[in-house]
C-alpha cells in the first residue's frame, strides 16, 4: 500500500465538504470549496466577501481578543464587541469599592471616558498561507520539535520582514499539513462599555453551559492606533483605529431555520482522539480536575461571600476557574451518555481489520495501546502538578523564584541575571497579591496537598513529602496537612507582599532555599522533572507519531468521507441554522429566550439571579424602543447548530447577508462532549440576540453615542 502523499493530503484539505451543514470549523482561505453547500444552507454572499486578502472582506472585521477570545469590529472607529466574560478581568481590574463598575456597569459617553488597559491585545488576520510542502521538505529526516520550530521561525521572519506584522505557523491534522498566519497586533485596547455583572453574568454558575439562557454576555472595547493607523503602545496621542471592514448590524432578528455563520478563533478540539484517551479522560483526568478546582472555588467563595471588597478582588480568578470546572463535569457526563468510547472502539476495530497487510498502518493501534499502558501510570501525576500544585496560589508564586535561585547560585557574579529575575518576580507580584486571600489560600494548600498525597502513588512522590509529614505529624492526616499549611503561611516570605518585597530588595539564596513554600514546591517540581516528565514526554512523542499516521490511515480507509481539521486557535468559520431541540424524553427547548424569562428568574436573595432595578423598570414600562420582536418581546438569546468551542467566546453570529445578528457565548449541557465528539442531534451554540445587546446599550446604559456610531439596518 502506497503512503498518502502530501499532494494528496493537500488535495483533500482543499476539496473536503461538510459532513453536515452544522459540523466543522473551516479555514476561511478554503471556503470556496464549501461554497455550494453554504449557498444551499442559505448564504447570499460571494466567497470573496467572506475571505479575500486583496480586498476588504468579512475576515477583516474578526479580531482575536487577547489570545483567548474573539471580538468583532462594529464601527469605523475601531469599536469592538466581545463577551462580558472575555472582558471580565479588565472590568474587574478597573473596579474599586468607590467606583464599582463590575457591579454597576460602565458606559463611556465619549472617547475621554474610555479606560486604558494593561496587557490587552487585539489581532487582525492579514493573510494565511499553506506552507505544508515547504515545511515537510525542510524537516525530511529530522521531524523533531526543535527542528520544526526553527523552520516555523524562518517562515514567519520571511513573511513579516519589512513590516510591523507578527505571525505563526500552526500544524493541522496532527502534522499532516501546516499553515502560516500573519497578523496585525494592536496593544492599545480600551474599555468602552459593560453591563453590570448582574446582567453580564446573570445566572452565574447555575446557568453556565445551560439552555434556556438569559445572560447578557457582552462588553465593548476600542482599538487605538497611531496617526498613521498602525499599532502603537498606549499614548495620549493615539486615535481610534480605522478598520478595513466593520460589521453591519441587523435589527431584523432570526427565526427557526434561518442561516447562521460563526466567525472566530476556536481554541482546541480533539475530534480524532482514540478510545484509550476517552477512557482515561472520563475515569481519571476529568474527575481529578473537577475535584481539585472545587477546592479552590469553595475556599474562595467562602471568603468572597463575607465582603464586597473581597468579592471584587477575587471575582476574576473565580470566574476563570469555575467556567471549566463545570465544563469537565459536563464533558464526562456527555461522553458517557453518548457512548463515545464505544463508538471510537468500533471505528478502531474496523481500522484494525482494514490495516492488515498495510505495513504503514497495521501497528498504529497496538503502538497506541503500549503508549497508553505506560502513560496511564503517570497521567494523573501530570494533572495534579498542573491543577493541584500549580493551583495553590502560594506555591505558584514561590515557583517563580527558581530563576532567581539559579542566578544567585550559578550566576552569582552576574548582577544582570539577578536583576532580570528580580524584576520579573516583582512584575508578577504586582498583580498576584491583589487577589491573594491568605485565609482561603491556606485552606487550599492543606487540602490540595492532602489530595496529592492520597491519590498519587507513593513511589512517584518527592522524598520531601515524607519528611514534611513526619515534621508536622498530627492526630489525623488532615491535621498534618493543616499544620504544614499553617507553618508555610507563618514562615514563608511569599505569604505576603511586604515580606516578599523586602526579600527582593536583598535576595539571598540560602534564605530562599529554606523558605517552606519554595522548598516544598521545588521538591515537587524537581521530582516531576527527574522521575515523571520523561514518561509524559515519551507518551506525547508516541501520541503525535501515531496520531499523524492514524489520521492518514482514516483518510485512506474512508476515501469517500470528508474530513476537517481540529480547532487550534486559528481563524475559522462554521455555518448552520437556527434550530430548537429536544434534550430528553417529553422535553422541548425553543430556539430563543426573552426578557420575560429574566423576570421569571428574578430572586433578590440570590446573587446569581438578582435582576437590576432599572432593567425591571424598563420591562414594566415596556420601554423597548425598536428592539422588540414581532410579538413585542425582547429576545435575549437564541440557539443554532453551529460548531464552536472555547475561543469562540465573543464570536459574531452572522446572517445570510453577513450582517451581525448575535454574539456567541456558550455551548449547551447536552453536547459538552463537543471538543472530542460532535453530536449533530444535541450540539447547539448559545448566542445573545444582538437586539438585546443594543437595547441594553441604548435603554439601560443610555449610551446613544455608541448606538449612533454603529451601522444598524432593518
Amino acid at each position: 500500500m502506497k503512503k498518502i502523499t502530501i499532494a494528496l493530503l493537500t488535495f483533500q484539505l482543499l476539496t473536503f465538504n461538510l459532513l453536515k451543514a452544522d459540523e466543522g470549523m473551516w479555514l476561511p482561505m478554503l471556503l470556496k470549496d464549501n461554497y455550494d453547500q453554504m449557498v444551499k444552507a442559505g448564504l447570499k454572499l460571494t466567497p470573496e466577501q467572506l475571505y479575500d486578502i486583496n480586498n476588504a472582506s468579512l475576515k477583516d472585521a474578526i479580531v482575536w481578543f487577547n489570545g483567548g477570545c474573539t471580538s468583532e469590529l462594529i464601527s469605523d472607529k475601531g469599536l469592538l464587541l466581545t463577551n462580558h466574560h472575555c472582558g471580565y478581568e479588565a472590568i474587574a481590574n478597573h473596579s474599586t469599592a468607590a467606583d464599582n463598575i463590575l457591579d454597576n456597569g460602565f458606559w463611556a459617553k465619549n472617547f475621554t471616558e474610555e479606560k486604558v488597559n494593561q496587557n490587552l491585545f487585539a489581532s487582525i488576520l492579514v493573510r494565511m498561507e499553506d506552507v505544508s510542502e515547504r515545511v515537510n521538505k525542510a524537516i525530511a529526516g529530522d521531524a523533531s520539535e526543535a527542528k520544526k520550530q526553527s523552520i516555523f521561525k524562518g517562515i514567519v521572519e520571511e513573511a513579516t520582514k519589512g513590516t510591523h506584522y507578527e505571525g505563526f505557523v500552526r500544524s493541522f491534522f496532527k502534522d499532516n499539513a501546516y499553515y502560516l498566519f500573519v497578523f496585525e497586533k494592536f496593544t492599545d485596547v480600551r474599555l468602552v462599555a459593560a453591563p453590570p455583572q448582574a446582567i453580564g453574568k446573570f445566572g452565574g454558575d447555575t446557568d453556565n453551559w445551560m439552555w434556556p439562557r438569559h445572560t447578557g454576555d457582552f462588553s465593548m472595547f476600542r482599538i487605538y492606533a497611531d496617526k498613521e493607523n498602525k499599532p502603537s503602545k498606549y499614548s495620549a496621542d493615539n486615535v481610534p483605529y480605522k478598520p478595513k471592514k466593520f460589521l453591519t448590524i441587523s435589527n431584523k432578528g432570526l427565526e427557526e431555520g434561518d442561516y447562521t455563520m460563526v466567525y472566530g478563533f476556536p481554541g482546541r478540539t480533539n475530534r480524532y482522539e482514540i478510545s484509550h484517551g476517552i477512557e482515561l479522560a472520563t475515569s481519571k483526568i476529568n474527575p481529578a480536575i473537577v475535584a481539585l478546582r472545587d477546592i479552590r472555588l469553595s475556599s474562595w467563595k467562602e471568603q468572597m461571600d463575607k465582603s464586597d471588597s473581597t468579592r471584587l478582588l477575587m471575582s476574576a480568578q473565580y470566574a476563570r476557574i469555575s467556567n471549566y470546572w463545570k465544563y469537565f463535569i459536563g464533558q464526562t457526563e456527555q461522553l458517557k451518555r453518548l457512548k463515545v468510547y464505544e463508538e471510537k472502539k468500533q471505528t478502531e476495530t474496523t481500522f484494525t481489520t482494514w490495516a492488515k497487510g498495510k505495513p504503514e498502518y497495521e501497528t498504529i493501534l497496538s503502538n497506541y495501546e503500549k503508549a497508553y499502558a505506560n502513560y496511564n501510570q503517570y497521567a494523573l501525576h501530570s494533572t495534579y502538578m498542573r491543577e493541584g500544585i500549580s493551583g495553590c496560589g502560594i506555591l505558584a508564586a514561590a515557583m517563580n523564584y527558581t530563576s532567581l535561585e539559579k542566578a544567585l547560585t550559578t550566576d552569582a557574579q552576574n548582577a544582570d541575571n539577578v536583576k532580570k529575575a528580580t524584576d520579573r518576580i516583582q512584575g508578577f507580584n504586582a498583580n498576584f497579591y491583589k487577589s491573594f486571600n491568605k485565609v482561603s489560600e491556606q485552606k487550599i494548600l492543606a487540602k490540595i496537598i492532602q489530595m496529592y498525597y492520597e491519590n498519587i502513588p507513593a513511589n512517584q512522590q518527592p522524598a520531601y513529602m515524607a519528611e514534611m509529614m513526619k515534621k508536622h505529624k498530627g492526630k489525623t492526616t488532615t491535621e498534618t496537612f493543616e499544620k504544614f499549611a499553617k507553618t508555610v503561611f507563618e514562615k514563608s516570605f511569599v505569604a505576603n507582599p511586604q515580606t516578599a518585597a523586602k526579600f527582593l530588595e536583598k535576595p539571598d539564596a540560602k534564605k530562599l532555599q529554606k523558605d517552606p513554600a519554595y522548598a516544598f514546591v521545588k521538591a515537587c517540581f524537581d521530582n516531576y522533572n527527574k522521575n515523571i516528565e520523561s514518561h509524559i514526554d515519551a507518551f506525547n512523542t508516541a501520541n503525535a507519531a501515531e496520531g499523524n499516521k492514524y489520521i492518514r490511515g482514516l483518510m485512506a480507509m474512508q476515501a469517500d468521507k470528508k474530513f476537517y481539521p481540529d480547532a487550534n486557535g486559528t481563524l475559522r468559520l462554521t455555518y448552520g441554522n437556527v434550530k430548537s431541540y429536544t434534550p430528553k424524553d417529553a422535553a422541548y427547548f425553543n430556539y430563543f429566550t426573552t426578557l420575560n424569562g429574566i423576570i421569571e428568574k428574578d430572586n433578590p436573595n440570590d446573587f446569581e439571579f438578582k435582576v437590576p432595578a432599572k432593567l425591571k423598570e424598563l420591562y414594566k414600562a415596556k420601554d423597548f424602543g425598536n428592539y422588540a420582536d414581532k410579538n413585542g418581546d425582547i429576545r435575549v438569546a437564541f440557539i443554532s447548530n453551529n460548531d464552536i468551542t472555547g475561543g469562540n467566546s465573543g464570536s459574531p453570529v452572522l446572517n445570510a447577508n453577513g450582517e451581525l445578528v448575535g454574539l456567541a457565548f456558550d455551548g449547551n449541557w447536552e453536547a459538552m462532549s463537543g471538543d472530542i465528539y460532535f453530536d449533530s442531534k444535541y450540539k447547539r451554540t448559545i448566542s445573545n440576540d444582538i437586539r438585546y445587546v443594543l437595547f441594553l446599550i441604548d435603554k439601560y446604559g443610555g449610551a446613544t453615542n455608541l448606538i449612533n456610531e454603529m451601522k444598524i439596518v432593518n
